[in-house]
């Protein structure tokens, strides 16, 4: 796709509110791409390994208003999501005031990465991403990155050892 990566794609789609359902289909299921993809807003996540019989029963799953998770995740998602702690609600109101974006730096600020290193990560310039860090501690009434590193882990957005 020219211009944007798959998630991105989704991400765009989703927040378009168009009266339609989002299916990913990857060709890698690393747990932190999933989550991102299930955290852009998408109804199905399909490997793309999947038998194309599976990625039609995907999409008639998905049209039919329900969510699909490609069997390869699913487990993975279920103990992710009963390993996590219990967000402080607080927290998890003021994360809903970002853009996807930048929940992805803030993310990304959380893992340790340099702003170089998250600009690579999502193909994005320095400077792009210096704006999304300086947004995300406007928005979140945060002094420093370690402040943004601290509010991650409370909020539920990143996890120890994740």
């Amino acid at each position: 796709m020219p211009g944007v990566d798959g998630l991105e794609a989704a991400r765009r789609i989703v927040a378009a509110q168009l009266p339609t359902r989002v299916v990913v289909l990857a060709t890698f299921d690393e747990d932190e791409y999933v989550a991102a993809v299930l955290r852009a807003g998408v109804s199905g996540f399909l490997l793309k390994v999947a038998p194309p019989e599976d990625l039609v029963a995907a999409v008639r799953t998905v049209a039919a208003g329900q969510g699909l998770l490609d069997p390869a995740v699913t487990l993975r998602v279920i103990e992710s999501f009963a390993a996590a702690p219990a967000p402080d609600p607080q927290h998890a109101d003021a994360l809903a005031q970002l853009t996807g974006r930048e929940t992805d730096v803030l993310a990304l600020v959380a893992a340790g990465l340099s702003n170089a290193e998250i600009a690579a990560r999502l193909f994005l310039g320095e400077a792009t991403v210096k704006t999304h860090v300086s947004r995300v501690l406007l928005k979140l009434g945060l002094r420093d990155r370690v402040q943004a590193v601290a509010f991650a882990y409370e909020s539920g957005l990143v996890r120890p050892g994740r």
